[in-house]
């Protein structure tokens, strides 16, 4: 009898430890993207992966942080990936923010934006924040 709950132990161990690995049993991380490019590419190559991590991981933090040329992905004058963006922005688990330098470098106001993009005062910071709380870190390049 002894065996016996030895072996179920150990088959509920394993069965337990395999489940744990599996896509299913993947554990939520947060990683923040950062776009500095507005060549298409990169800007469908983030948007992609947004939309990868969010389907095998719903509950990832994502975060886009633009600055250079990247913030023009949520301008809608500059960006032919606008609906794409709107559909990203709508999952409450990804968030897209531009720097203000990037900003007034260009000349961009806060209403040439997409509606719920936030601003950051230093995209470089906001980056170098999140990688001291723990965040991921990708720098977006398609090829």
């Amino acid at each position: 009898m002894k065996w016996m709950l030895v072996i179920a132990a150990v088959v509920l161990t394993a069965a337990f430890a395999v489940h744990a690995q599996s896509p299913s049993g993947a554990q939520p991380y947060k990683v923040v993207f950062d776009l500095t490019t507005d060549d298409p590419a990169d800007q469908t190559a983030v948007l992609r992966w947004l939309r990868e991590v969010a389907a095998v991981n719903p509950q990832s933090e994502m975060e886009v942080v633009m600055y250079g040329r990247g913030l023009g992905l949520v301008m809608p004058e500059r960006s032919s990936k606008i609906d794409e963006v709107k559909q990203a922005i709508g999952n409450p688990r990804v968030s897209f923010k531009v720097c203000e330098i990037s900003m007034r470098n260009q000349n961009v106001a806060k209403n040439q934006l997409l509606p719920n993009v936030m601003t950051v005062a230093d995209g470089i910071g906001e980056i170098v924040s999140k990688q001291k709380q723990g965040w991921g870190y990708i720098k977006v390049v398609a090829r």
